[in-house]
């Protein structure tokens, strides 16, 4: 069965997208990435430092022929603060693809959905493929797709709160009515969530607190690894339908007639 998955016209090998933040130190996050199987990596721009010649730099870390290498606009607080973050990355040589990201708010850095969908726009004319990380609200996933975005983002929960699928009913609209790829991002905290979201539809899931704070990072990546490519799997062969009541697997009828 073909089931391959393109974004922006490029195919990607995995499912499994993987952030950068919070790892204990380079040697942790590439034994993570590397388990995991992913192709798409995220990085935040506020932690390069272009300039810098020595010492232990995240980008150095990354080998851009093996993954591509997703910047990331977090810590933006608004359009023009991500507009001008992604033109200065390109500028230093990172790739035209961008993850979105503006969340003013400082304690559930929630993303700000009028600032987004502008700051898209803005991008999507100058050549950038963006990939925006948006609350689960299917109207704005529309919107974003209209305006030319390579996927939408939506989060199954707050950054790094590891609570699972909290917006799972909004998710499953985004996915019924999205014609691009939808990442399900932020809040994973467990295997079976990313299982859950696969399961429902999804397109890809991206994960990074939950490989960051484990205590075997690199495990813990093939277990999310596992997991997605189940949930994938599921979702291709068809989930059986949920009853209401008991339904014999093996009906006992003819036996005790």
């Amino acid at each position: 069965m073909s089931d391959k998955l393109v974004i922006a016209g490029r195919e990607i090998r995995s499912r499994f997208f993987v952030g950068t933040g919070k790892f204990q130190n380079n040697a942790a996050m590439m034994s993570a990435i590397e388990a995991s199987g992913a192709e798409i990596v995220t990085v935040a721009l506020r932690r390069l430092d272009f300039e810098r010649e020595k010492g232990e730099n995240i980008i150095d870390a990354l080998d851009p022929e093996k993954y591509l290498i997703l910047p990331n606009t977090s810590g933006a607080a608004t359009a023009e603060e991500a507009v001008v973050m992604a033109k200065l990355a390109h500028a230093a040589g990172m790739p035209k693809w961008v993850k979105l990201e503006i969340h003013p708010d400082p304690r559930y850095l929630l993303p700000d959905p009028i600032e987004t969908l502008k700051a898209a726009e803005i991008l999507v004319k100058e050549g950038f493929t963006v990939l925006p990380y948006i609350n689960a609200d299917p109207v704005l996933a529309k919107r974003l797709e209209e305006v030319g975005c390579a996927t939408v983002m939506p989060l199954a929960a707050p950054i790094g709160c590891n609570q699972g699928l909290q917006t799972k009913e909004m998710i499953k609209i985004i996915i019924e009515q999205s014609n691009i790829p939808v990442v399900v991002d932020a809040g994973l905290g467990a295997p079976s969530h990313a299982c859950e979201a696969m399961e429902m539809g999804a397109d890809c899931v991206l994960v990074n607190t939950a490989l960051a704070a484990s205590s075997d990072p690199a495990g813990m990546a093939r277990a999310f690894s596992i997991a997605v490519e189940a949930g994938r799997q599921a979702y291709l062969c068809g989930l059986a339908k949920r009853g209401t009541q008991a339904s014999a697997s093996s009906p006992l009828t003819s036996f005790l007639k």
